[in-house]
């Protein structure tokens, strides 16, 4: 089936429309759509289609679409599931081109459902059609040339350049209803609902190339393919913003905690991870949505993140100034020439200082001078006004002085107006200008906060994937045949670090033993001091059964270990075959710990975490999570992203560690990873990093395998073409 995104344009500029199932009584969707389309003033030709009524909404009705006296782009299909099947083949038939199924009892319902959506999707294959749906609510387009509300909505939204995908129709109807309250003005509107055929990322390849949408955002219950969702995205968000809020956040299966790693990923990081790789903003809420379509519907990015804010007290001042620290804003510093000019205009109570507090008696003219004096602050690359309506000032002449200062310039300007009275109208007029007008101080900060965050992604460089040639991907592949015979998902440490050692990292000199007198020959080769760890891929903390023993510095210390090691173990009720052996390592001190992990992802595929290590993993949680590949640019940001990347870069006199080591590191687990699919999870704890020109070092690493029904997902198509599915695209 042709996928290009022109082919949408029967469902988003159809030059005609057949209602299925258009209904003479109000109560129905097929009155409704039909209603919609012909009220918001549709500029093709409409046909009800109603095998029991000759008129329908004052229009000739026709029995079947067979019979329609024109060609149709787009069927509007809303009758029982039971014959959706059957209309489909007729509008197969009659060249339809495609078609909205609003209808419900699909693939959602399950059993009966998934074999009827099936055969549907046969049916639209077979004839060349696009579908939407099933169990959706439409599609909408204020173009004036189209003029298309095909939803069952209440509300029309006002014209704009916002774009709305969503997977819930309920959401749907939610967000068309809320768009003219929050003044924001739509283009475009989509109700994916089941995606059978038209998926997000079909609909995104669409809007990029929409003059008319200049942002884009989503309400997404799951991905089509996660692989063609971050490619299309990363080219999406290089022109226009996509801002996503994600549901259904589940955890990941049990076997996921069987790491460090695994137990991190279990909450949500894959999206987060896929997100942050390709440009797209993520809210928790759809109230966070609503804030960053008002924030890049009407104003500009701003140009870097110092902020003033304005406001007429000090409570709501301080609200702000605290939200841009924690948005990782700054709280512009104002230059002496500008507290000059301030204090020239305010009176002596006032505060000329960020945030700039004109306290209570400040009027409209008050706005006006202080926002124009602000804004040109040459340290001043955003504005927030922020207005409690006080006895004597009107909310609607602050509103138009702000709008007489902010609108139309190159920094972006955002209002606050806390407070009921002439609220409504007061937004009504800042919107109306381009100014964003929020009721609550946080949500203005919200905003502005994503907005320098696509400009930070719009200024990242594009990053390059390694692919490194001198690792030995047959030895890896050795011995993972070797388990595979052995029907064993776990690797023995020595196995693991072998494995690492074979693709470039470095690994702590071992050797694996299983007597006491191969322990000490074992120690001498390696060299003193050194630790025993004892072998066994069934226990994941070895020291909390006595499985390790560390700064032994002669081959009598080294014997009498061992034995002591066995009988901690068998106290501890280790059986004697869950042992493989001992592991005899160089003792390794000094530099600062971290971790590098992987784990598969059922719909994301390999996922690669980078951390504080040693107990700090468990104690602090501070990772970061990319999805694979991991290019230079994501391996740099994994590190800067942790809490304590101080720590990493050093206090109190000491040395940074060295970054570009780590960031080979990680890449090379990457290319690992991407070069056996078989490897579920990957626990590399601690690697050790030390400064510049000192390459890190893994002491312990824990490998598993992939089951055989992980290995049938194939979430990434690494072991051969893209597979097709409900969500092919």
């Amino acid at each position: 089936m042709d996928t290009r995104p022109d082919t949408l344009k029967s469902i988003f500029e159809p030059r005609s429309i057949a209602v299925i199932g258009a209904s003479r009584s109000p109560d129905t969707i097929g009155y409704v759509v039909l209603d919609s389309l012909l009220r918001d003033g549709y500029t093709g030709a409409v046909y009800p289609v109603n095998p029991r009524a000759e008129v329908v909404h004052s229009i000739r009705a026709y029995p079947s679409v067979g019979e329609l006296p024109g060609p149709v782009d787009l069927a509007m299909i809303v009758v029982p599931k039971e014959y959706v099947l059957q209309v489909a083949t007729e509008c197969g038939v009659a060249g339809v081109k495609g078609m909205v199924v609003i209808s419900a009892g699909f693939r959602e319902v399950g059993g009966e459902g998934v074999d009827r959506e099936r055969e549907l999707l046969a049916v639209t294959r077979k004839y060349d059609m696009r579908l939407v749906g099933p169990n959706c609510m439409g599609v909408l387009n204020t173009d004036p040339a189209v003029s298309m509300n095909a939803t069952f909505a209440p509300t029309a939204p006002p014209t704009g350049n916002v774009a709305f995908l969503s997977q819930s129709g309920a959401m749907g109807v939610t967000i068309l209803d809320y768009a003219r309250e929050y003044g924001i003005g739509v283009s475009k509107f989509l109700s994916l609902g089941n995606k059978a055929d038209i998926s997000s990322n079909d609909a995104l390849e669409y809007l990029r190339d929409d003059e008319r949408t200049s942002v884009i955002l989503m309400y997404l219950e799951s991905f089509g393919n996660p692989r063609h969702f971050t490619r299309i995205a990363r080219e999406v968000t290089q022109v226009k913003p996509v801002v996503a809020v994600k549901a259904a956040r589940t955890r990941a299966g049990e076997r996921a905690a069987s790491s460090h790693t695994g137990a991190m990923a279990a909450l949500d990081v894959a999206t987060d991870a896929l997100f942050a790789q390709c440009g797209v903003i993520r809210v928790d809420t759809v109230e966070g949505l609503f804030d960053m379509g008002m924030g890049f519907g009407n104003a500009p990015l701003p140009k870097d993140n110092r902020v003033a804010v304005v406001t007429n007290a000090g409570g709501p001042g301080i609200i702000i100034a605290d939200a841009l620290e924690s948005q990782n804003l700054q709280v512009a510093e104002l230059t002496e020439v500008t507290k000059k000019r301030l204090r020239e205009s305010l009176p002596e109570e006032a505060s000329v200082s960020n945030p700039v507090d004109m306290i209570a008696s400040a009027d409209a003219d008050s706005y006006r001078s202080v926002l124009e004096t602000v804004l040109e602050d040459p340290g001043v690359d955003s504005v927030i006004a922020s207005f409690v309506p006080p006895l004597g000032v009107h909310a609607e002449d602050v509103a138009r002085a702000i709008t007489d200062t902010a609108a139309g310039r190159a920094e972006p300007a955002m209002a606050v107006l806390m407070g009921r009275k002439g609220l409504r109208e007061s937004r009504a007029l800042l919107n109306a200008a381009s100014v964003p007008a929020f009721i609550f101080p946080e949500s203005a900060v919200r905003a502005l906060a994503g907005m320098d965050r696509y400009r930070r992604w719009l200024e990242r460089p594009a990053g390059r994937v390694r692919n490194f040639e001198d690792v030995e991907g047959g030895r890896v592949a050795g011995i993972l045949e070797d388990a595979g015979k052995a029907g064993r998902l776990r690797l023995s440490e020595h196995d693991a670090l072998s494995m690492l050692e074979a693709y470039g990292i470095p690994v702590v000199p071992s050797r694996a033993v299983a007597t006491a007198e191969e322990a000490v020959a074992a120690a001498e080769s390696v060299g003193f001091p050194v630790v025993l760890k004892v072998m066994a891929p069934e226990i994941s903390h070895k020291s909390d059964v006595g499985g390790v023993i560390v700064d032994l510095g002669s081959g009598r210390e080294v014997r009498g270990a061992y034995y002591e090691m066995m009988e901690r173990l068998s106290q501890s009720g280790v059986a004697e075959e869950a042992v493989e052996g001992v592991l005899v390592q160089r003792m390794v001190t000094g530099g600062r710990e971290t971790i590098i992990g992987t784990t598969l992802d059922p719909s994301f595929g390999p996922l690669i975490m980078f951390g504080l290590g040693g107990i700090y993993v468990e104690a602090l949680g501070d990772v970061a999570f990319r999805a694979h590949p991991v290019c230079d640019i994501d391996a740099a940001e994994m590190i800067r992203q942790l809490k304590g990347h101080r720590l990493l870069e050093g206090v109190r006199g000491e040395q940074s560690v060295d970054f570009d080591a780590l960031q080979e590191a990680i890449q090379r687990i990457s290319q690992l990873v991407g070069d056996f699919p078989q490897i579920a999870e990957i626990d590399i704890n601690p690697f050790v990093a030390f400064e510049r020109g000192q390459r890190p070092i893994a002491l312990d690493a824990r490998v598993v395998l992939a089951t055989e029904a992980e290995l049938q997902t194939d979430p990434l198509g690494l072991r051969g073409p893209a597979r097709g599915g409900s969500e092919p695209r």
